[in-house]
Order: structure tokens, then C-alpha cells, then sequence
């Protein structure tokens, strides 16, 4: 249940982006990464959550195997390196049960965030719920507890102002590119297809003219590219044809995945020669990794806005949101008195059920034999009137049981509904484990399909 589930994570509160780079897995071997660390940890449900200021892994043990500090593991897999003695417990931090809970909701709700009530992460959390459903690594557990994260991120937007204004990092960096577009009109390149880019082309297409000031989208796969521009009545244009080749631009943005910059001296030098105004670009870097050359901006003395920067910027505006982040802690902190609930419900409803129907089965069988030997000489419908309150006394017996077991699923410490089970005669326990078992393979199975 809940105490199954942990994470292990690092995050701008601990290092800034470029030795946060260092901890964040490769896009062209994470599926391969993931399902061994899987298989060798013997985690039964696992999901990699990365955005520009974190990464964690979230994760859900086996029930039969005993609590372990998985850090050093976790410190291996992000940085392909053997921890020394402690540093994996000093670099990353570890969250367990309902504190594990406690941290995703937090997450999610932007309250944990560089920027306080940032939208990015919403859209980043649901696409780390996919990836780990494509890859077979999420279960019933991950399923649920992602379920109420982001329910509790709607709740958050829709009862609070937390997300209102310009809290975002992209709406942050956006409103750079307006300050420049102020003083010199021109095209805007956003490079990269991800979440940071889409909030920033629509932050762009509602606050700056596009008449003036045409947006283009570059995109290593050009199909991607179109599909983002179509949207914003913006061009489309592929990232190797940009390179050789880059149109007069006045304000550039760049979020993608890639290992090593992007953007080197020459591609820069190509850029600053063909600006309208006579100016450099603006340059705002929002890669993790960095997705500009750090070193040829600085040989070609050229400004770049990097995460680190907008980071600092959205800490300063934290103080004028305390009040909305306020409302928006009460709305996670029902969410952890939730969750308990939902778990126990979901997870082991089939096993009440399935105690309600021995009572009702017992009675049955008894009201049967009642009226078979005994009671021959009643007519259809007081046949029909014992076996129906049989039914209801079967019901409200099978009610106090049902209660008890629930408080042991709920409250009661771990081992809490095996003892239960023991006490019950063999073949009866075995038939409600099989409906556990069941249950929780048809909750997975129905999530999938919902998704």
C-alpha cells in the first residue's frame, strides 16, 4: 500500500542546472536504463520524472521485500558512477510512504518549484506517468498515486490563484523576449518540441504581435516542428537547415533534449551577423544539459539568459504567492487523509467483496437446507421472504468483519491483513488472496484502458 512507495531525487534546492545535467539520463538509452535498473533493484513499479529543475525517481517496492536505502543504486544509474561511502545519501534525497506521497503532491501542485505554482510540471509528471506505462514498469500503485497527483494539481489551479500570472518558468523567460521585442522587432525562434516550448509559443502568440514579430519552430524532426507551428500559425522549420543556415532573428528560446550544445560559435556567429537590428540576439537557454556553448558566448560576448538565471528570478517573486501556496498545502494535505482511503478501496476492495459473498453464500446454503427439510409445506413468497432477509442478515453481519478488516488495512502495521488471513480456515484464505490478487491485476488492466 502507501508505505510500499518511495522516492529518490535531486533537485535545484541541492545544485543548479549544469550539475543537475549530470544526474539526468540519456533520451537514447532511458527505456534500456530504466527496465534493468527495474529488474535489479526487484522494484515492482517504476517511473523517471525529469524537468529542467529535478530529477526522481518514483517507485514502488515489492511488498515481501523489507525497506532499504536505494540511493546508491539510484546514484549509479543517474550518473553511471559507484558512489563513494555516503555521497549517494548527501547528493540525493529519499522519500518514503505518505512522505513520498506528501513530496509528488507538492510537486505537482507547483509548491516545490523554483517558480511557486508552475504549470510546466503538470504536463511533465503526466508524461513520466507515460513513459513508465510503455514501458510495463507502472502498476496499480504508481497508477494511483499519479492519479491523485494530478488531481490535486487540478484542484490547486481551479481553487486557487496559485497559477495565475506570470509563474512559470517559461512565462518568465517570455517576458524577456518582450522586454527585447519592445526595442526591436523581429522573428522569434523557439528550438525544441517539449512542454517549456509550448507554454512559451503560446505565451508569445497571446502577448506579442505576430504580424510584426513571426514566431518559427525548429525542430530537429520537422514533422514535430509543423505539428507545434500549425497550432500557432507559426513556420516550421528543421533544426539541420537552421544550423547552415539561420534566418534574421531578434529573440531565441532553446529547451531540448540533446547531450551537447546545440548552439556552438559558429552557428552563433552566423546568428549575430544576420540581425535586422544590429544587435545580438537575445539568447535564453533553457536546456538541461545547456543547449547553447557556454564558452563561445563568452569568447563572442554575447549574453545568455540560462535556467540558472530564471531560477534566481522565480525564487525572488516566491514571497507575493505564500498566501494562494497557503490554500494550495490544505487542498494536498486532504489529499494525504485521501489517499489511505483510495488505496485500501481500490486495492483491496475485491478482498470485501469477496468476504461479503462467503457470508451471503453461507446463508444461502443454510436457508436451503431450512426449507428443504423443515419448513416443505410454505408457499412461493414466504419462500421468497426468508431468503431475502437470510440476505440482509447476511449483510449486516458480513458489515462488522468488513469494518475490521478495513481498520487493519488502513491503520493496522504491516503483516497487519496476512494475520488476518491466517486465522481463517485454508481454503477460505485462499480464496480471498486469489481476489486480492485478482483485484489489483483488474485495477491495473482498467487504468491502462482509461488512459
Amino acid at each position: 500500500m502507501v508505505e510500499d512507495l518511495g522516492i529518490v531525487g535531486i533537485s535545484w534546492r541541492q545544485i543548479n542546472s549544469e550539475a543537475l545535467s549530470r544526474f539526468t539520463l540519456p533520451a537514447s538509452s532511458l527505456e534500456k536504463k530504466l527496465t534493468v535498473f527495474a529488474k535489479k533493484t526487484g522494484l515492482s513499479e517504476l517511473a523517471y520524472l525529469e524537468t529542467c529543475n529535478r530529477v526522481e525517481i518514483i517507485y514502488s517496492k515489492n511488498p515481501e521485500i523489507p525497506h532499504h536505502d536505494i540511493r546508491p543504486l539510484v546514484y549509479e544509474l543517474l550518473t553511471n558512477e559507484q558512489a563513494k561511502l555516503g555521497e549517494a545519501e548527501r547528493s540525493l534525497k529519499a522519500w518514503r510512504g505518505e512522505g513520498a506521497c506528501e513530496h509528488l503532491f507538492l510537486v505537482v501542485a507547483g509548491l516545490d518549484s523554483a517558480a511557486m505554482g508552475e504549470t510546466e510540471i503538470v504536463g511533465q509528471v503526466r508524461a513520466c506517468n507515460q513513459l513508465s506505462r510503455s514501458l510495463s514498469l507502472n502498476g496499480p500503485r504508481l497508477e494511483l498515486l499519479f492519479e491523485e497527483a494530478l488531481r490535486i494539481a487540478g484542484e490547486v489551479r481551479g481553487e486557487t490563484a496559485l497559477g495565475e500570472g506570470n509563474v512559470s518558468l517559461a512565462e518568465i523567460a517570455v517576458k524577456h523576449i518582450r522586454n527585447r521585442i519592445k526595442r526591436t522587432d523581429g522573428k522569434i525562434v523557439l528550438i525544441g518540441v517539449s512542454p517549456m516550448t509550448e507554454r512559451a509559443a503560446l505565451s508569445i502568440t497571446e502577448k506579442i504581435s505576430a504580424k510584426e514579430n513571426p514566431l518559427i519552430i525548429v525542430n530537429r524532426t520537422i514533422s514535430k516542428a509543423q505539428i507545434l507551428a500549425n497550432r500557432f500559425n507559426a513556420k516550421a522549420m528543421d533544426l539541420e537547415s537552421f544550423i547552415k543556415s539561420p534566418p534574421s532573428v531578434e529573440a531565441l528560446l532553446i529547451a531540448t533534449s540533446a547531450e551537447k550544445p546545440v548552439l556552438i560559435a559558429s552557428v552563433l556567429e552566423r546568428l549575430v551577423s544576420k540581425t535586422v537590428s544590429g544587435q545580438p540576439p537575445l539568447l535564453i537557454d533553457m536546456g538541461v544539459p545547456a543547449n547553447i556553448d557556454k564558452q563561445a558566448c563568452l569568447k563572442l560576448n554575447l549574453e545568455r539568459i540560462d535556467m540558472d538565471d530564471i531560477v534566481i528570478e522565480a525564487n525572488t517573486n516566491r514571497q507575493t504567492r505564500l498566501m494562494e501556496a497557503a490554500q494550495a498545502r490544505h487542498l494536498v494535505d486532504e489529499a494525504l487523509t485521501r489517499i489511505h482511503d483510495r488505496f485500501a478501496e481500490q486495492l483491496y476492495g475485491p478482498l470485501l467483496g469477496a468476504l461479503q459473498n462467503r457470508f451471503q453464500h453461507t446463508a444461502k446454503e443454510g436457508v436451503n437446507r431450512l426449507l428443504k427439510k423443515d419448513l416443505k409445506g410454505l408457499g412461493a413468497s414466504e419462500r421468497e421472504a426468508i431468503q431475502t432477509w437470510a440476505e440482509v442478515l447476511a449483510r449486516r453481519f458480513a458489515h462488522i468483519p468488513t469494518l475490521g478488516l478495513r481498520g487493519l488495512l488502513l491503520n493496522g502495521p504491516e503483516g497487519s491483513l496476512e494475520a488476518f488471513l491466517q486465522g481463517l480456515d485454508s481454503k477460505f484464505a485462499d480464496e480471498l488472496r486469489l481476489a486480492l490478487s485478482n483485484g489489483v491485476e483488474k485495477h491495473a488492466d482498467n487504468r491502462v484502458i482509461k488512459q
